[in-house]
């Protein structure tokens, strides 16, 4: 998943589904505001390029630091609306709009991570206030005639008509996400969509929280763990001789994976699917509600249609005939998969099995793994001790994009699990004549570093109480060029892995090293930016493109080249058997076929919701998620269940999870120039830096896509990586 939602062109905000609430009035009526003066040094109120002192964060900083981007952005708008409009200029109207943004993220980038990861419970409510204020902020200004009356003006300019590249380019977005605000169709309807947003921005939030916060246990016996790791059963453990099994990923899927009692894996599958149903149900309903009435209020048929129109979908129809033709390509693929489950489940039950229910698909699975493939993920996972797997993402990453990490000591972060660092350009790191990977060279005495500083990033890696729970990459600074130069950009990784124990270090599944990896890809996307404008920068392109870079980050786990260089066993050092490798390869497309239905339930799932469904009819959203599940994927609904109530991309993917599946198509494709090339060839990874990580939103996608391929792309390579029969016939998606 990329960074947590949050717009990056603050006017397509309203396609995000964001929420928010104070105004920004109208320039003719503001008076000059002079920002407030801080009490004391606050460490979000930072200078050019300084590090954020997280861990001197105290209560009240967020919200005195919101105050200081609010004086700053409304001054900065007041000042654009005051230019004559014969003076305008791509400087004094243009790069001040995004000039506003920047004002912006500088507090609500940190506000909102801070909102989803800090221990304390009410400095988390700042940041969810903090970022409800400021997307009111951007709805507001979304609908301000001044300055959309700035933008027309200088777009009637001779400069403005004489514009290319990144600055045509933004000039015509930014007319566009005007025109999707509802310029046009009177002061009237403007008013009501910024209302409807506002709304939007509490009802979203509150959705969003209630499951990151949700918390419950399944209780079991002794009698019924078997099957279960020792490891695994240790850590949870309770004085009366039971084990408490909560609802964080490190605990939900082993046990689904590995306990043989079916009824404990039902229990826990009908509490993992309930989360937050009780809170969160009536929240979809409206967060729904609100989006049509939106789409209705703009002239457009539904929400899905409002939402792809500038995605590179371009409309509903043709994500239904991508989801509808990717189906029919799965699908045989898929009934294969099943039916050797259903041959496992005879085996192991001594019963003619004819159904495979949710909460055995991962049991079964996992036992044709061992008995199919010999590939037991308990051993396995001993080659993935987490710095093992830290060292060679960086190596790797390091060695193909030409940079160096160095590690910050004793950093300022918001919790003792949080480590921080810097990002140099310089050599890559050269693979030793064994095929092992040498030390990075170290800073000199004073600790100069060698190269440029581009950015920097922190790891929050393992789970805790009230953090978010799934795994992101969160924006904390976003590039842009300034006048004492380049904004270098800041992100963070935050995941839910395994969290070392007093008996064993962190071992990473190896399902969670290509999370890891992905998620890599969207941090050095953000890091890797070059774009003038933050508007452009790093992860500010389509939606539906934006997973690209990081799925094909994937690829490197499934490599024998690369897993060789650092999957080693975490007690003896001795390298992953190249055996063992040949029995995961084999197995990689195991389950592909119904994976991949899974993935296009969950795409259609979203899309209808926001398609033509009435939140207000008799169907209910529990109806439409059980109707698409037993039609689309193999695995029954499981009765009284509501997963859509902590379906978290019904928030930032609204009608765009779809792209998940359409971005893989181009991520394959792109990956296929690496495997021509070498996986490790510095020469193909600068090239995909230089075309793709580094323009951002700048360059349309399809044209960074066919510059790098060198040729128009096509979907053989996605087939192939699904383990598709691929023919001549495979066509551009």
């Amino acid at each position: 998943m990329m960074e947590k939602s949050k717009s990056l062109l603050f006017f397509i905000i309203l396609g995000c589904s964001l929420m928010l609430s104070s105004c920004v009035p109208s320039a003719r009526k503001q008076k000059e505001v002079a920002p407030p003066v801080p009490t004391r040094p606050n460490p979000l109120l930072h200078g050019f390029n300084e590090v954020i002192r997280f861990g001197e964060l105290q209560e009240g900083d967020i919200t005195e630091a919101t105050e200081v981007a609010f004086s700053e952005a409304e001054s900065i708008l007041e000042g654009i609306i005051s230019i004559p409009d014969d003076a305008r200029t791509f400087e004094n109207t243009m790069l001040r709009i995004d000039d506003i943004h920047h004002a912006v993220e500088m507090v609500w980038s940190p506000a909102s991570l801070l909102g989803s990861t800090h221990p304390v419970e009410v400095i988390r409510n700042e940041g969810d206030s903090s970022s409800i204020r400021f997307e009111k902020l951007l709805n507001n200004l979304a609908v301000n005639e001044d300055l959309y009356g700035a933008v027309m003006a200088y777009s009637e300019t001779e400069e403005a008509k004489s514009l290319d590249g990144h600055r045509k380019k933004y000039l015509l977005e930014t007319i566009r996400d005007f025109q999707r605000s509802g310029f046009g169709l009177g002061k009237e309807r403007r008013e009501e969509v910024r209302r409807i947003q506002n709304e939007l921005s509490v009802v979203v939030l509150e959705f969003s929280r209630n499951f990151s916060e949700y918390h419950d246990t399944l209780v079991i016996a002794g009698d019924v763990s078997e099957g279960l790791p020792e490891s695994y059963l240790m850590e949870r453990f309770r004085e009366d001789s039971t084990y408490a099994i909560n609802m964080s990923y490190p605990s939900y899927f082993p046990f689904m994976k590995y306990a043989k009692s079916d009824s404990a894996r039902e229990k826990l599958s009908y509490k993992f699917l309930n989360r937050a149903r009780n809170e969160n149900l009536s929240l979809l309903d409206e967060m729904l509600r609100l989006r049509s009435r939106m789409a209705a209020v703009l002239d457009y048929d539904t929400f899905a249609e409002y939402r792809t129109e500038d995605r590179m979908a371009k409309d509903p129809v043709a994500v239904w005939q991508f989801e509808k033709d990717l189906h029919q390509h799965m699908l045989e693929k898929a009934e294969m998969d099943y039916q050797q489950m259903l041959n496992m489940k005879s085996e192991i039950t001594g019963d003619s099995a004819t159904m495979i229910h949710p909460w055995e698909k991962r049991y079964y699975e996992n036992q044709l793994l061992l008995t199919e493939y010999a590939v037991d993920e308990e051993q396995v996972k001993q080659y993935f001790e987490i710095g093992n797997v830290i060292d060679g993402l960086f190596a790797i990453t390091q060695r193909l994009f030409g940079l160096d990490y160095r590690e910050v000591p004793n950093p300022s972060v918001w919790h003792e699990d949080v480590r921080m660092f810097e990002v140099f350009a310089g050599e890559s790191m050269e693979l030793s004549s064994q095929g092992s990977l040498s030390d990075t060279p170290a800073p000199d005495v004073e600790g100069t570093p060698r190269g440029e500083l581009i950015g920097r990033f922190y790891l929050d890696l393992f789970p805790r109480a009230d953090k978010y729970q799934h795994a992101a990459a969160f924006s904390v600074v976003i590039g842009k060029m300034l006048l004492d130069g380049y904004q270098k950009p800041a992100y963070a990784l935050v995941c839910n892995f395994p969290r070392p124990a007093d008996q064993q270090p962190s071992l990473l599944p190896h399902g969670d090293v290509e999370t890891f990896f992905h998620e890599f890809g969207h941090l050095l996307h953000g890091i890797l930016t070059g774009s003038a404008l933050i508007g452009q920068a790093g992860t500010a392109v389509e939606r539906d493109f934006v997973e690209a870079p990081s799925q094909m980050l994937e690829n490197w786990v499934w490599n024998k080249e690369s897993l060789s260089l650092f999957a080693k066993h975490y007690e003896t050092g001795e390298p992953i058997p190249e055996e063992l490798i040949d029995r995961m390869l084999s197995a990689k497309n195991l389950n592909s076929g119904t994976k991949a239905l899974q993935q296009i339930f969950y795409g259609m799932l979203d899309f209808s919701l926001h398609d033509g469904y009435d939140p207000q009819g008799e169907e209910t959203t529990t109806d439409v998620m059980k109707d698409l599940q037993n039609e689309i994927t193999l695995f029954p609904y499981q009765e009284d269940t509501h997963f859509q109530a902590s379906f978290g991309h019904l928030h930032g993917y609204a009608a765009s999870y779809y792209g998940y599946m359409w971005s893989l198509v181009y991520a394959q494709d792109m990956f296929s120039v690496f495997e021509d090339n070498g996986v490790l060839d510095p020469e193909t990874g600068m090239k995909f830096r230089q075309v793709v990580l580094e323009r951002g939103g700048s360059v349309d996608p399809l044209e960074m896509v066919q510059e790098f391929l060198g040729r128009e792309p096509n979907n053989r390579a996605f087939l192939r990586s699904l383990g598709l029969p691929v023919s001549d016939e495979a066509v551009a998606e």
